[in-house]
């Protein structure tokens, strides 16, 4: 069901309950009002005939009548009775009786007046004190103008129900077509947008103050279409550079391979051009080793593994290559500072791979140094913050200019385009830490080297 149809028929219902309400108090108003009127009049009757009879034997049979069709408005099926205080009837003013029982008579001498039925009709009785003595006037009849009336206006309750019903009905869609017609604009111009123009930008409402909240959407949208279009610009970014990147070595190897094959040549020179191909295909290797990283880093691992980051660091130590390993020093800290519970040093996580981000952390810093210069790989705890592992080296720097691209796949700054990589081993290592809930900051100077800080929240 369309939003529409959703909206129409939730004002629908609400208007016709509250109507329904409205028409049923109007209805037993109606009614209650209809009984206390034709309890009036059988009141009067009552009384009348009590004071017709006692003046009866003053009159004439005749003259009763004459008086009675004169002066009074007869009820439908009207029966006038008129009982002594032995319970006896005395007094029937209609051929047809109706004879009450001692309980009803009872009731009415008690109270002085009581209201009943008697089959179809309402009758009322009514305790009358005489010098002559005691008696209990009955007047009963049925109440069919009172009946009719409501039949009546029940009808046309039913009829005024189902036209305001039909009208709601109408004046509703028309209200939500009108209230829903921006959406169904800002629809339109959505589905127009595809993958080739994400750079376009839906409308945003700016006259009157009742469009803030599709002014709200609108912006939302964009948003999204700005977010949506950086993502595929990323993307085609990192297929052109992951394309360059694996089609160099590629060609490298092709050209060495048919530099050899163009002619005879001695067993040194195809050593030589083998040991070349080699080099570059373990580059290759590597590289697609980094993007298959690159993309587990992205899928949800899982991270089940206790790992203790003052031994993971001696573990990253010693994957070093040993012409290299000397250059690394492992920094601890103070002993006697270090916490007494060793559980401190673990989190749950995914060994091989914070290895291998904090081993891209410790390889940047040995490859962008001077071979004489030393790396720290030091870890401290931080009592209300957590474990902080850093790498820090005495090399050429950053420059502040790159610093905010160096976590872009395949971006390699350009002082360090001579030096051997594929600009992967950064984005690799933040992605594989933000996987273990932590952060990686880099700060560099210039000639003063780089200090990148890896922090866990426990």
């Amino acid at each position: 069901m369309t939003i529409r149809n959703r909206l129409t028929w939730l004002f629908v219902s609400i208007v016709a309950v509250l109507l329904l309400a409205v028409l049923t108090a109007v209805f037993l108003l109606q009614f209650s009002s209809s009984q206390r009127e034709f309890q009036q009049r059988l009141r009067e009757r009552a009384q009348v005939t009590s004071y017709i009879y006692l003046e009866k034997d003053e009159m004439r049979a005749s003259a009763f009548r004459d008086f009675e069709k004169k002066y009074l408005q007869l009820l439908p099926n009207e029966i006038l009775q008129v009982y002594d205080a032995s319970g006896r009837v005395r007094f029937v003013a209609e051929d047809e009786r109706v004879r009450l029982n001692d309980a009803q008579l009872a009731r009415i001498v008690l109270y002085k007046e009581a209201y009943f039925k008697i089959g179809a009709r309402q009758a009322i009785g009514i305790f009358y004190r005489d010098n002559q003595g005691d008696y209990v006037i009955v007047a009963a009849a049925e109440n069919v103008y009172g009946q009719h009336r409501l039949r009546s206006l029940a009808t046309i309750m039913a009829g005024i129900f189902v036209a305001s019903l039909l009208l709601i009905y109408i004046v509703g869609r028309i209200f939500a077509g009108r209230a829903l017609a921006p959406i169904a604009a800002l629809n339109d111009q959505v589905d127009r947008i595809t993958a080739q123009d994400l750079h376009r930008r839906v409308d945003e409402p700016l006259r009157t103050s009742e469009k803030d909240d599709l002014r709200r959407l609108a912006r939302t949208f964009n948003r999204l279409l700005g977010r949506l279009e950086t993502s595929f610009e990323g993307q085609r970014t990192f297929v052109r550079n992951a394309s360059h990147e694996l089609r160099t070595p590629l060609t490298s190897s092709i050209g060495e391979l048919q530099v050899l094959l163009a002619r005879e040549r001695s067993a040194e020179v195809y050593k030589e051009g083998a040991t070349s191909v080699l080099g570059e295909l373990q580059q290759l290797k590597q590289l697609i080793n980094n993007l298959l990283d690159l993309a587990q880093a992205d899928e949800a691992v899982p991270l089940t593994e206790d790992i203790r980051l003052d031994e993971l660091l001696w573990e990253v130590r010693e994957a070093v290559a040993p012409a290299q390993r000397g250059r690394v020093q492992v920094d601890l800290g103070d002993l006697s500072e270090l916490p007494d519970d060793p559980a401190v040093f673990e989190l749950k996580g995914h060994r091989v791979l914070l290895a291998r981000a904090l081993g891209n952390l410790v390889d940047n810093a040995l490859k962008y140094s001077g071979v004489e210069q030393r790396v720290t790989l030091s870890l401290r705890y931080l009592a209300g913050s957590g474990l902080v592992v850093r790498v820090a080296d005495a090399g050429q720097g950053i420059a502040e200019e790159d610093l905010a691209q160096v976590f872009q796949p395949f971006f390699r700054a350009a002082g360090v385009r001579g030096v051997v990589g594929h600009g992967v081993g950064l984005p690799l290592a933040q992605r594989i830490v933000a996987l273990h809930g932590g952060t990686l900051v880099l700060r560099s100077e210039i000639g003063r080297g780089t200090v990148a800080e890896v922090a866990f929240n426990q």
